[in-house]
């Protein structure tokens, strides 16, 4: 019985340590991938990187497509944290919706990720690259802007914005300002990318918003003032 428990002990000592490790190696690659791309990451490199026997490492990731594809849905976790979770607070509709377009830009803003959003980058690296990468940074993509459309109905059904407003559309357009602004930051270094996408995008919600929904949206001198905060 005292065999059996401290075999038992050892086993989940064991995989803490390894859940510990493979933690730690995807943190890394997380950090490696945003700035220099997914193919920049080699079981090779990582193991010298962490001072890992490159067997080790195999024991986590068999292939470098697993290694990939793990480093993808960690970098999906970090955004579910800091973009996602943050905007459950904030009153369904439009102050949440408002509050998703705001916070995402803060999240390249503050530089979550060395190479801004991971996953235009990724996305602009395996656009053309059929394979299950591209299709798991394709379903991340698609759940973003599924996110916001989900936003825009919500608004329209709290009566906050006008109900002939295409919530795919509407998606589409505050995800490309989203886009335009981190490209504009990586590629110019152009900080006021963030101040002119903030002010696109509350147009855009102004225009199509109703009475009530108006009074639930910022001031641009209160837009400033927090996008000024998160420098």
């Amino acid at each position: 019985m005292v065999t059996t428990q401290k075999l038992k002990a050892a086993t989940n000592t064991a995989r803490a340590r390894g859940e510990r490790t493979r933690q730690a190696i995807l943190k890394t690659a997380v950090d490696i991938a945003s700035a220099e791309g997914l193919e920049g990451l080699t079981i090779g490199r990582l193991a010298t990187k962490l001072s890992l026997s490159k067997s080790g490492l195999f024991a986590h990731f068999g292939s470098k497509e697993d290694l990939q594809l793990a480093t993808v849905d960690a970098a999906r976790s970090i955004f579910i944290r800091e973009v996602i979770r943050p905007t459950f607070e904030a009153a369904r509709g439009l102050p949440s919706l408002w509050q998703l377009c705001d916070v995402w830009l803060g999240y390249v803003q503050r530089g979550v990720f060395r190479g801004g959003c991971f996953f235009a980058a990724a996305a602009a690296e395996f656009d053309g690259r059929p394979g299950p990468v591209r299709d798991r940074v394709a379903e991340i993509m698609k759940e973003w802007l599924a996110t916001l459309q989900r936003a825009v109905i919500d608004a329209q059904q709290e009566r906050q914005l006008a109900t002939d407003i295409d919530p795919a559309q509407l998606a589409f357009e505050i995800n490309a300002l989203e886009m335009g602004a981190n490209w504009a930051f990586q590629l110019h270094g152009d900080k006021q990318a963030f101040t002119r996408a903030r002010d696109s995008i509350l147009e855009r919600l102004r225009r199509g918003s109703t009475k009530l929904g108006s009074t639930l949206l910022p001031s641009l001198k209160e837009k400033r003032k927090s996008g000024k905060a998160r420098k």
